[in-house]
């Protein structure tokens, strides 16, 4: 199956388990990877013959920025569904969701989650 990549999309929301993170609200960084025949659309140029990424993107920002979740895992279930919705000729996805700077102490590049789902 061909796929459809969005890395490194930024988004600030108030997700967390931890008051201070529906307080505060942190960065939160969301790699999408999206399970899409492309065949015709490689060879026609058109854009109606795939998933547009820019709207994509659009999904993902509003579910994000949207209504806060306790888990992360809830968060990109719902973007997951979205997708799913929003985008019939998506047959899966493959979404990570990470917080660069929860309230943890200790070193770390971020902390986060990955879910794939397929219809």
């Amino acid at each position: 199956m061909d796929k459809i990549l969005l890395k490194g999309c930024r988004f600030y929301g108030y997700h967390g388990a931890l008051p201070e993170e529906n307080r505060l609200g942190q960065i939160f960084v969301v790699d999408a990877e999206l399970s899409v025949d492309l065949s015709q659309a490689s060879t026609s140029d058109d854009l109606g013959d795939t998933v547009h990424y820019g709207l994509v993107f659009e999904a993902i920002k509003q579910a994000v920025e949207g209504q806060p979740y306790q888990l992360l895992e809830r968060l990109a279930g719902a973007i997951c569904q979205d997708i799913f919705n929003q985008f019939p000729p998506v047959q899966g996805v493959t979404l990570r969701i990470s917080k660069e700077n929860p309230p943890i102490a200790g070193h770390y590049d971020s902390v986060g989650i990955e879910l794939e789902r397929r219809r």
